[in-house]
């Protein structure tokens, strides 16, 4: 959730992202041998290689264990573009069956697997703990080291998706882990090992506390376990828990490859679409902040919407933000737990806005916070037993089936008769303390992942039911952004702190590498801090049109570049400067779209800059194509080669700060 300037936001046309046939042939085809080869070793064979995950069990590892436990494996095609893998190994003794699923892509050098633990027995098993998922080892050939690429967490900050890279030599030990149950705060876990030319990309998915380890041995091998932060925990008979998703993808060439190879990927395989078809780039928005604590009423919401629509800014897509239920003054937004319309300040309930937003063309997203319940609401005064806090509230169980489905069938109602296109869930709450406290000594981590499990499953259900749902996510910004919350849903605010342009151009430069599509709001100050927060997804806050002076050319000019450039923003990704915070540097970046023969480059000179110009080398072209290539700013048009765009293109910036957006296309010879 937001509390600085709210978004006002709008969808674009749908639009098709197209894949290049370059993905399909050349190199590539070497980097899916590789990830066959791989999945084969350790998933489709009569015996493995070796199994990439581990456990404890009754104080034994699972190493010295499964070898002994009646396997079962059984391959199945699931599309012309998956296989799928799986692998059940039974303890005779207590009935412990240990289920590995694993997912082979055929057109990306992708293997993927999730871990389930099932107590088919007539009592309950001994203990399983540390269950690592994730146990893999890397062993480079060559003499060069390992390099690991990470990015810094979402923590609310201007560093927030910071690029790192940092060699791992022997003896090393390199930890990560979240913060305070939210998976994308305090470690990010996505990383780029690099080696022998070429790498892995190692993702883990948990919606919840997660750690992670890379240990260095002193020869040539790098070993990386990753899982749930804490397990340690009995099955009751008939009990089955899930484990974190665990991700490697494999590349040849340079680490930028691999990352501009994951995010087709993304793109291919894991963000939502409607219709067939993906729904961005966009740009959505609310309110803003002119009433306190966010308590809007649907006149003021008129009001900022008609604003715009007569200044020829009328906006696709509208976001009811916080505030719109009944709460204080004195608390604000923050008091939830009741969700129904306040019909004081929404006479007719949402669908009064909602009817509007429609009869004008608009559509409509509504906030939430589910997971979270003050005191003195309707889900503490009447279901005290379904939120850790009770009474007092706190963070509701939405791992209890109960609890589950009357927020499913609530927000279902809602979804239908308030006629929300777009439902946005937030989650301004650290949820590990109420899971540990809620544990016993025997069952440490079930609490966690009874949550993570119905938060998947009540997602799951509302899209079952509403197919064409788009759902935003929001974590006091880009605090959940795992791999298997971004398969159901979009960010489309990346972090909480939006209004530093120094700040939105670091986010962009990260956050690119992993998020392909994801948003923050423009502050409309200048022409520099607009570009530094463009991004696939965009917006502008009510409270900014109506305030004195709105500079409406700006907005419109803002608004003119971004629908000509934004759809670049889902191609390749080259980050064509060092990563810096630092006032006196510059900071460029390169989109590249090569099945469109199109693409931008964004430039900044911050203010502290002392050089005018600077030269920086595209990527991704073609070297013997022409390219016609535009200055947004001074209308300069010159026709290039690729091959010396890729040599290098000076960018002159005279302001200070100041910025440059430079558009190419691909032009006959």
């Amino acid at each position: 959730m937001n509390r600085n300037a709210s978004l006002l936001l709008s969808f674009l046309a749908t639009l098709t992202l197209v894949a290049s046939p370059a993905w399909s042939e050349g190199p590539i085809q070497d980097e899916i041998a590789r990830a066959h080869s791989w999945a084969a070793g350790h998933f489709g064979g009569k015996r493995t290689q070796a199994l990439p995950y581990s456990f404890t069990y009754a104080g034994n590892p699972s190493a010295t264990l499964v070898s002994g436990w009646k396997t079962v494996r059984k391959t199945n095609r699931l599309d012309s573009r998956r296989i799928q893998h799986a692998l059940t190994s039974t303890d005779p003794a207590t009935g412990l069956s240990v289920m590995c699923e694993a997912v082979e892509f055929r057109d990306y050098p992708t293997v993927e697997w999730t871990l389930r633990f099932k107590n088919t027995g007539k009592k309950d098993t001994p203990v399983i703990s540390d269950i690592r998922p994730m146990d893999v080892n890397f062993s480079r050939t060559r003499s060069t080291e390992f390099q690991l690429h990470w990015n810094t967490a979402d923590n609310c900050a201007q560093d927030s998706y910071a690029p790192h890279v940092e060699p791992l030599l022997p003896g090393a030990n390199k930890p990560f882990a979240s913060a305070g149950g939210r998976p994308t705060t305090g470690g990010y876990p996505y990383w780029n090992v690099e080696m022998d030319g070429g790498g892995v990309l190692a993702v883990l998915s948990w919606g919840g506390q997660w750690s992670a380890m890379f240990t260095r041995d002193a020869g040539r091998t790098l070993n990386l376990r990753a899982g749930q932060e804490l397990t340690h925990f009995v099955l009751h008979p008939g009990e089955e828990v899930t484990a974190p998703l665990a991700l490697l993808q494999f590349y040849d060439g340079d680490w930028i490859h691999g990352q501009n190879v994951w995010r087709r990927w993304m793109f291919a395989h894991n963000i939502p679409k409607t219709t067939g078809k993906l729904s961005f780039p966009m740009r959505y928005g609310c309110d803003g902040d002119l009433y306190p604590g966010l308590r809007t009423n649907l006149e003021g919401e008129k009001a900022y919407i008609k604003t715009f629509c007569d200044h020829g800014l009328a906006p696709d897509t509208w976001d009811q933000d916080a505030g719109w239920y009944p709460c204080s003054p004195k608390t604000g937004w923050s008091q939830v737990g009741t969700w129904e319309p306040d019909t004081a300040r929404f006479p007719g309930g949402m669908k009064s806005l909602g009817d509007f937003l429609h009869a004008n063309d608009i559509k409509f997203i509504l906030w939430s916070e589910p997971e979270r319940a003050s005191a003195g609401t309707w889900m503490t005064q009447n279901h005290p037993e379904w939120v850790y806090g009770g009474a007092k509230g706190g963070l509701v169980k939405l791992g209890d089936p109960a609890c589950r489905q009357w927020i499913t069938d609530h927000f279902d109602q809602l979804i239908t008769t308030e006629g929300v296109d777009i439902y946005r869930q937030d989650f301004n709450i650290a949820p590990l303390a109420y899971w540990r406290k809620n544990d016993t000594a025997d069952r440490q981590g079930i609490t966690e992942i009874r949550h993570v499990e119905g938060y998947y499953a009540y997602w799951d259900e509302l899209r079952h039911r509403h197919p064409g749902l788009l759902i935003d996510t929001c974590a006091s910004g880009g605090r959940r952004n795992n791999l298997e919350t971004l398969r159901r849903s979009v960010p489309i605010l990346r972090s909480d702190h939006t209004e530093d342009p120094i700040g939105n151009q670091g986010h962009t430069y990260g956050l690119s590498l992993w998020v392909p599509v994801h948003g923050t709001g423009l502050a409309f100050k200048g022409n520099y801090e607009n570009r530094s927060a463009m991004a696939p997804i965009y917006g502008i806050g009510g409270d900014i049109i109506m305030k004195p002076g709105c500079d409406w050319n700006l907005m419109r000019r803002t608004d003119q570049e971004w629908r000509q450039l934004g759809a670049c923003m889902l191609g390749d990704y080259y980050p064509l400067t060092p990563y810096s915070l630092d006032k006196g540097a510059w900071i460029a970046f390169q989109f590249d779209r090569p099945e469109k023969g199109e693409g931008m480059v964004e430039a900044f000179r911050r203010d502290q800059a002392g050089e005018a110009s600077l030269v920086v080398k595209l990527r991704g072209l073609n070297p013997a194509a022409r390219y016609a290539v535009t200055n947004l700013d001074t209308g300069l048009n010159q026709v290039v080669t690729g091959g010396n765009l890729m040599a290098g293109l000076q960018v002159e910036i005279a302001a200070n700060p100041g910025s440059a957006l430079i558009a190419y296309k691909r032009v006959p010879r």
